[in-house]
């Protein structure tokens, strides 16, 4: 496989050719890849991608970041090769572009459009022909894609800095179709997208010609794939199917496997329970042997004969019985092996004494009345980017404003999770970053409820700047959680960006244990709906204040 690094204005994209096309998009064989220092992401692989749309999922920390960039060819296996069947596009996760950067640069198409126009200006240098290619009409297919996409208000002079993160994300995504690419990854590609660009960004992944591999944890994305391929335990899975499905059969395969530990533990416990009644008989029929032996039953030749044939045919016995144990011992671990065992955060909270009846914040626009949230209420504040959910959040802290739309706390126990976790001090280990917003606390008692957010041993010794984002995020919700008193609220500002699946769960699990009250801002509207949202309070422009209906799957 030949890759040659391919800029397209504004994005780092790459292409792969091969000699033999085959009908498999990616295929892995036998690949294995390893970092200098030995830390290991791939046992030797063997794993095919085919053309669709395929969900690539696994833990923070997985190394799906390492194997994309192992398909885009900027890493290279220590073992085993990596075959695409044609160009490779890559949608990184963050877009870094200059402000200044038109439409047409992201888009890839800058340099055909010169050409076109120095062509009607009589220009008619060979050059531009060869840039040109088969593309003559791509000005006119650039806008149609634009404004299939929603953005019939974007023209191709215009520059990055005007356009909205969902919008910047769009369009680069329009550029990859417009390169030819036969094969596109997204890396993460929902983040940080508000509802409207979510549903313009799946209308496009809903009509995807040829290879897609999207790299997620936006499950209503990911129920939009044909198959799913799982990075876990150094190895890739795929399975056939969207990720709903793919939750089904790993429940069904959890659940088999499961019974089958216990049948391979039932079975040990036989062989176990057969050595021992073996060795009782061969003691009892050496007791015997040495009964006769000193009673001198029979001739001495021949008890020492059969003494030394009931050695051998004890050892013998022994030996197989041994075999057996072990064997059932190898079978019990290789089944539970097939076993997840999925750590999950185990919280036992305080209850922080939010009856039904009580005040705990009202929220007011400019106009119209206040409404009022009461006791352990869940309520989702959705929105636009752009609309100010955030400064409406902000609010809260600044009782005296007078500005609205507004909130209006009615306790003074309130806990915030922002958007970025950079609140957290990065020289402090994580037992310390606990006590710093709990300093009443025993610190004995917060190294054994740091257990419960899976935090143990030395763990709870290590530095913030150490963690991984969602080590990250699981201190800044101890933070929250452990404090003493216990808020009476939880104010969280997108909660799952940048977490992984598994985080997700942990988080959704905290919050379901957690007895107080809870406003979330999110986009997520799966995550949303898990926590059992009892108001859905939406922001639109102008500053709206508004409460809604419950949305339907898809809708804003």
């Amino acid at each position: 496989v030949q890759r040659v690094p391919l800029y397209i204005e504004g994005a780092l994209m790459s292409t792969s050719t091969t000699s033999t096309p085959i009908t498999p998009a990616i295929t892995l064989a036998d690949v294995s890849f390893s970092w200098p220092d030995g830390a290991e992401i791939l046992h030797p692989t063997d794993a095919v991608i085919g053309v669709g749309r395929t969900g690539l999922i696994g833990d923070n920390g997985a190394g799906k970041s390492t194997l994309v960039r192992l398909i885009l060819g900027d890493l290279v296996p220590t073992a085993g090769t990596i075959t695409c069947t044609g160009d490779v596009a890559y949608l990184p996760q963050q877009l870094i572009l200059d402000a200044e950067t038109t439409v047409a640069q992201l888009l890839g198409i800058e340099g055909k459009l010169d050409a076109l126009t120095a062509i009607e200006h009589g220009d008619a240098a060979p050059e531009h022909f060869q840039v040109i290619g088969d593309d003559w009409d791509i000005g006119p297919r650039a806008r149609a894609l634009l404004d299939s996409a929603g953005l019939a208000g974007i023209g191709l002079s215009h520059t990055v800095g005007t356009l909205s993160g969902g919008e910047v994300v769009l369009t680069a995504l329009i550029g990859i179709k417009l390169s030819g690419a036969t094969i596109a990854i997204l890396d993460e590609p929902t983040n940080n997208l508000d509802r409207e660009a979510r549903l313009r960004l799946w209308d496009i992944v809903d009509g995807w010609k040829g290879t897609l591999v999207v790299v997620s944890h936006d499950t209503e994305l990911l129920e939009r794939m044909d198959s799913i391929a799982e990075l876990r335990n150094h190895t890739i899975s795929v399975f056939g199917g969207s990720y709903g499905e793919y939750r089904e059969h790993l429940a069904r395969e959890q659940a088999a496997a499961e019974q089958a530990v216990r049948t391979a533990e039932q079975a040990l416990n036989a062989e176990k329970h057969q050595r021992i009644e073996a060795e009782t008989k061969l003691s009892r029929r050496k007791s015997y042997a040495k009964t006769d032996y000193r009673n001198k039953r029979r001739p001495k030749i021949i008890m020492n004969l059969r003494r030394s044939e009931a050695q051998v045919s004890a050892g013998k016995l022994r030996g197989e019985h041994q075999r057996a144990v072990e064997d059932a011992e190898r079978a019990l671990k290789a089944r539970e092996a097939r076993v997840r065992r999925q750590e999950s955060i185990r919280i036992d909270l305080p209850d922080p004494d939010v009856p039904a009846g009580r005040r705990i914040l009202e929220w007011r626009a400019a106009d119209g009345p206040a409404h009022l949230m009461f006791g352990p209420e869940r309520v989702a504040l959705i929105g636009r980017n752009g609309a100010g959910k955030t400064r409406l959040l902000e609010t809260l802290w600044h009782p005296e404003s007078e500005t609205y739309p507004r909130l209006v706390p009615h306790t003074n126990r309130i806990g915030y999770l922002p958007q970025r976790l950079d609140h957290l001090d990065e020289s402090v280990t994580v037992i310390e970053s606990v006590l710093q917003a709990v300093p009443s606390a025993d610190p004995q008692r917060v190294r054994a409820n740091l257990a419960r957010f899976l935090f143990t041993g030395d763990d709870v010794g290590k530095r913030v700047a150490a963690l991984s984002g969602g080590e990250r995020f699981r201190v800044a919700l101890a933070r929250l959680l452990l404090a003493e008193p216990a808020h009476h609220l939880l104010v969280l500002d997108e909660p799952t960006n940048n977490l992984d699946l598994s985080s997700i769960d942990e988080v959704v699990g905290a919050l379901v244990a957690y007895r107080g009250a809870v406003v979330v801002v999110s986009h997520d509207y799966a995550f949303l709906r898990r926590l059992g949202i009892d108001t859905w309070l939406h922001l639109g422009d102008g500053g709206a204040l508004t409460v809604a209906d419950e949305p339907e799957d898809g809708g804003l």
